[in-house]
Formats: structure tokens, C-alpha cells, sequence
């Protein structure tokens, strides 16, 4: 909330744009059919990533048509959301955490993905975009 104020106060377009957009998600994850009250931390979390995964799809599409003009707001308004999540890894410790899930899970071939996607989506919330894990459990397993 103080982020909202703030952003208002310095008349922060992107940011009052974003922080509204994230109150509004919550909102609508508090009241859906089936919620259990006020969302969990976790539960908040998964909520932020795919915010930003909604917004760097819209990214791509609108670099796709060369609408630098739309890409700019969704690169702002990623970047504020990222703000509220966890460092991500980068993918050189992403790769040495999956190797390790690899060795622990006892996964040898392509045909062990989902065990190895099970454990790694688990231990990486949060932590690492669930296409960038996907990719190097590929890359792990194939080789």
C-alpha cells in the first residue's frame, strides 16, 4: 500500500499503472469461487509470476508486430513486479540445482522429465521461471 501512495505521490505512471494491476489480481484471487480467505505468501507468489509470465508473453507478441511503443510498458511493468519476487537464479546456479535434483530423483533419460519436473518445480518455486527449469531439465537429460 505504501508503494501505491508513494507511486501516486511522485506521479509514477508505470508504477501506480503495475501496483493497481497487482491489488486487483489479489482482490480477484480473494474473492474467487473456492478461496480460503486471504491468499498465502505462496500463494501471492504464484500470483506475481504469472503476472510477469502474462507480461512477457504480451513482451514477445508486441516485438513480434514491432510495437516497441507497447513493449515498453510491458518491460516497466515487469520490472516493477519483479521487485516483489525473489532473486532469480541465474543459469549457471539453475543448472548446478538441477543437476543436483537430476542425481538425487536417480532421472537417466528424457523419459524421467516428470519426476525430475515434479521435484525441481517444487524445491525452485519462486526461485526460477518454470520454462527455464523445463529447458534445462531437457538439456540435462539429454546429454
Amino acid at each position: 500500500m505504501d508503494q501505491l501512495k508513494q507511486a501516486m505521490r511522485d506521479k509514477n505512471e508505470a508504477a501506480l499503472r503495475t501496483l493497481r494491476a497487482i491489488k486487483a489480481a489479489i482482490l480477484v484471487e480473494k474473492t474467487a469461487a473456492g478461496a480460503k480467505g486471504e491468499p498465502t505468501e505462496a500463494d501471492e507468489l504464484k500470483l506475481l509470476q504469472k503476472l510477469v509470465k502474462q507480461r512477457k508473453d504480451s513482451l514477445d507478441i508486441f516485438r513480434a508486430q514491432q510495437r516497441e511503443d507497447l513493449a515498453k510498458t510491458e518491460e516497466e511493468e515487469i520490472a516493477i513486479i519483479e521487485r516483489f519476487l525473489p532473486q532469480q537464479l541465474s543459469e549457471a546456479e539453475l543448472e548446478a540445482q538441477v543437476r543436483a535434483i537430476v542425481t538425487t530423483v536417480g532421472a537417466s533419460s528424457p523419459a524421467d522429465m516428470g519426476k525430475v519436473m515434479g521435484a525441481a518445480s517444487k524445491q525452485l518455486a519462486g526461485k526460477a521461471d518454470g520454462k527455464a527449469i523445463s529447458e534445462m531439465v531437457k538439456k540435462i537429460l539429454a546429454s
